[in-house]
């Protein structure tokens, strides 16, 4: 029995959630993330460079989706632990994170190298230690300059959530499918790319907001 549009749209409410839930997670933990992967890809200590490298060149040199199915996977192949109904989320979050963390800490490691030299040794002369030179002067810059980088990753963020499918997460995507099957109706596909189009219009229009609002010397 075909359904209305509205009562469709209330089925995928729960997808939307679950997709809103695994953007600002995977936020919430990479970006910090990626700034410590940043730190150990920059370090002089070579055994840490190395580690940081290697870990940044698998996360951007492997598809997300395969990553995904080895962190879900894993503990059952690898060490014989049993998998659960609920570490499906937590995989998810796990997977979206470590990747997105490789991405914005290049974006960082980019940001930070880009700051003149001159910038260090005059708060070296004003009394500021590393630490705080880091944090009060040169961080901020940075942020600046990654802005619109870090914007277009967070854009295609949103995007990749529809990923969570490949281990059953019953994200937009997954939800909107097996609705469509269910009815044998294009109509909640259509739904869900609109969902995600002006899920992205926000970010999109947010991200510019901050940036505009970073350009305090214009």
């Amino acid at each position: 029995m075909k359904i209305s549009i509205m009562a469709m749209v209330s089925q995928m409410s729960g997808g939307m959630l679950v997709t809103l839930e695994i953007f600002f997670s995977t936020l919430l933990f990479s970006l910090p993330l990626g700034l410590i992967v940043a730190f150990g890809r920059m370090s002089k200590i070579k055994p840490i460079q190395w580690i940081t490298k290697a870990y940044i060149s698998i996360m951007r040199g492997t598809p997300l989706m395969l990553q995904l199915m080895v962190v879900y996977f894993g503990p059952y192949y690898i060490f014989g632990i049993q998998i659960t109904m609920s570490y499906r989320i937590t995989a998810t979050l796990i997977a979206f994170a470590i990747n997105y963390a490789a991405y914005f800490a290049e974006i960082y490691r980019g940001g930070i190298e880009s700051m003149p030299v001159g910038q260090y040794e005059a708060a070296k002369l004003l009394g500021y230690s590393r630490v705080q030179t880091f944090f009060r002067i040169i961080f901020p810059q940075v942020i600046k300059r990654i802005m619109p980088s870090v914007t277009n990753e967070v854009i295609t963020l949103v995007k990749d959530t529809s990923l969570a499918f490949a281990i059953a997460v019953a994200e937009m995507f997954t939800t909107a499918k097996q609705i469509s099957t269910a009815q044998t109706s294009v109509v909640p596909l259509i739904a869900a790319g609109v969902f995600y189009y002006i899920f992205n219009l926000v970010v999109a229009v947010i991200m510019e907001g901050i940036e505009k609002k970073l350009n305090y010397y214009q």
